[in-house]
This record gives C-alpha cells, sequence and structure tokens, in this order.
C-alpha cells in the first residue's frame, strides 16, 4: 500500500483522515474549522471607552479656545452675537492665564491667554489618561 498526503491549505485546522480507494488505502489531508475559543473581553475597554471621551471632551474646549485665538487674531467683531457666545464660553478658561503679559488695545489681539489655556488643556488630558491608565493597570496586576 502506498501513502501519499495532499495538503489542503485553508484557514482552518489540518487534519489527516484515511481514505480507502479501489484497495488501497492513502492518508488525505482534509481541511476542518478550528474549533471555537471564547475568548475573555477585553479588560481594557473601560479604560479605552473613559480615555476616548476624556481626548473628546478637552479636544473640544481646546477648539474652541482656538477659534477663540483666530477671532481674536483677524479682528472679529465682539458684538456679532456668535463671536459673544464663543467669547463668553471660552473666558473661564483663558481667565487664568490674563494679565500675565499686558494686553495692547488694537483691533488685532495676539490673544496669549487663549494660546497658553489650549497647552493646559493638552497637559491635562495627557495626565487625566496617565492616571486612569496607571489606576486600571495597578488594578489588572492584582
Amino acid at each position: 500500500m502506498s501513502t501519499t498526503h495532499e495538503p489542503q491549505v485553508h484557514d482552518t485546522e489540518i487534519i489527516d483522515r484515511p481514505v480507502v480507494e479501489h484497495h488501497v488505502e492513502r492518508i488525505e489531508r482534509v481541511a476542518e474549522p478550528a474549533p471555537q475559543v471564547n475568548v475573555k473581553p477585553d479588560a481594557y475597554a473601560p479604560v479605552w471607552t473613559v480615555t476616548r471621551v476624556v481626548v473628546l471632551l478637552f479636544t473640544i474646549l481646546e477648539v474652541l479656545l482656538l477659534i477663540r485665538f483666530a477671532l481674536k487674531l483677524l479682528g472679529a467683531n465682539p458684538q456679532q452675537p456668535l463671536v459673544t457666545a464663543l467669547y463668553n464660553v471660552t473666558e473661564p478658561l483663558t481667565r487664568p492665564f490674563q494679565g500675565i503679559w499686558p494686553q495692547t488695545n488694537t483691533p488685532v489681539v495676539f490673544d496669549l491667554p487663549a494660546l497658553l489655556a489650549i497647552v493646559f488643556m493638552f497637559l491635562v488630558t495627557a495626565l487625566i489618561i496617565g492616571i486612569v491608565r496607571a489606576i486600571a493597570g495597578s488594578r489588572s496586576a492584582v
């Protein structure tokens, strides 16, 4: 009896199965589906969700501050309702940085407090994400 192997390549598990043809037995390789494996849910899914929400919120604030900076730099009319609303929303974010350097009273203003607030928001975002990941990492190690 002669034995041959005929491999079939698939994305499944390869097994050997004996086949009998005309009184000659040979081994044929047949692809069968791999067994299903239950995988534990990802332990870091909540961490990923929290970090994505934090990044989204702080990115929105940073974009608002950047729009404020651009409007002031281009000399936008502060009496226009949309500009006034944007200034009122971003004012609490820029207030801690106002007065560090004197501002001139020209129509075109380089809004340095808005830029400092953007940098501060970026650093706070990185700090929050680092803390969340550190807390999650210490819990998964236990």
